[in-house]
């Protein structure tokens, strides 16, 4: 596909140009922006193709897109901050800010558990629809009714949907604000963020349509096939893999004004590439004036938590509080990263070393979890940025 490439790289960073060019060229991108941040500074503003995945609008600077998982790593950052303002102990039970949460097996399950994803809830016997799952009442009571699936904090598993549910409640029963209200206000406002979960009315007009694509297959580096005990997971109704995606059932039309407007911290945050890059920016340092996270609670953030063979996604992942790290399943920019992917191709993360934020969205969505080829080849031209 043959493509204009519009924004800004600041001397040095010609390299995220050229790698952002190749994706709609050789992995089939159709609308995508990329933005980095190196100690507060913006390095790269780019995008290009059309704004809707089968439209011929042009994407512009002001186009935002559903970021799916992505959305995790605001999510996180408020119980953080929460935590970072003294109001919020992360080795306290769950049940002792949300009483209801204690039964069943569930009365040890610390807030910490919920942020590495040892909780040992990433499923739900009975599935939520799609309605029941933006009514925050409804959904907090299906997992406080939940029984765990292995014992809380002894293990790990990526908690797909569950998460949002349970950092929200939390949200909630601390503030008085579910998540996303607490985003806009102590979060994206003071930062000036095109970030939200929960999208206004007002800014619906600037979000474009996402959907499957299947790009040609990348090569060399960027190529990864997966394992047989993965595909076999994903196949098997009854596993827990297929169990934690599946916990809204029928999963949303993203594309549904109703399902964009509801506020799910896991899964349905909508962004621009500028206002990902700039919310993990202001993570590890001041962004005209506006630092979120403390060193310590950079620390805490990126510290392992978890690692090893994760019982949902079915390959090693590593977790610290909130964020995934560097990893096999998740390769950042360096081993101190961390950040989020989206499933499709979204991804944010900081790197506190090199003072690097990245941000990307699109709205092809190809079958990744992770380590998205398109992603991953815009870092590597990042580190070579650097590297120069």
């Amino acid at each position: 596909m043959d493509v204009d490439v519009h924004g800004t790289v600041a001397e040095g960073f010609e390299p995220v140009r050229e790698a952002f060019a190749r994706n709609f060229e050789t992995l089939g991108d159709r609308g995508a922006a990329v933005a980095v941040y190196r100690d507060g500074r913006r390095v790269a503003d780019l995008w290009a193709g059309v704004k809707d995945v089968d439209g011929t609008e042009p994407w512009t600077r002001d186009t935002a897109q559903v970021v799916r998982s992505a959305t995790k790593g605001a999510a996180a950052a408020v119980l953080l901050l929460l935590h970072q303002r003294g109001e919020l102990d992360l080795d306290a039970p769950v049940g002792q800010y949300w009483p209801e949460f204690k039964a069943h097996g569930k009365e040890r399950l610390l807030v910490r558990h919920v942020l590495n994803h040892r909780a040992g809830l990433p499923v739900l016997d009975r599935p939520l629809t799609p309605a029941e799952a933006a009514d925050p009442v409804r959904a907090t009571e299906a997992v406080a009714a939940q029984v765990p699936v292995w014992e809380p904090g002894t293990d790990h598993g990526y908690h797909a949907l569950t998460y949002g549910w349970l950092a929200d409640e939390l949200v909630r029963r601390l503030t008085g604000r579910g998540s996303g209200e607490w985003i806009a206000a102590e979060i994206a406002g003071p930062l000036g963020l095109d970030l939200w979960v929960g999208l206004p009315d007002a800014q619906a007009h600037r979000v474009g349509t996402v959907g499957r694509i299947e790009g040609p297959e990348p090569s060399g580096a960027l190529r990864a096939r997966p394992k047989r005990s993965v595909t076999e997971a994903y196949a098997d109704p009854d596993s827990l893999t297929r169990r934690a995606f599946a916990a809204i059932t029928p999963f949303p039309d993203q594309n549904d004004p109703a399902f964009r407007a509801a506020a799910l911290p896991a899964a349905n945050g909508i962004a621009t590439a500028d206002g990902l890059a700039r919310f993990y920016a202001s993570l590890i340092g001041p962004v005209d004036g506006v630092r979120l996270f403390e060193s310590a609670t950079v620390e805490r953030a990126r510290a392992q938590e978890s690692a090893g063979p994760d019982r949902v996604l079915v390959v090693g992942t590593r977790f610290g509080l909130g964020y995934m790290l560097h990893g096999s399943a998740s390769p950042f920019l360096a081993p101190g990263s961390f950040g989020h992917p989206g499933r499709g191709g979204s991804l944010g993360f900081a790197d506190p070393e090199s003072g690097v934020a990245f941000g990307y969205v699109t709205n092809g969505f190809r079958r990744t979890v992770t380590a998205d080829p398109r992603a991953q080849a815009l870092i590597r031209a990042v580190r070579r940025s650097l590297d120069a």
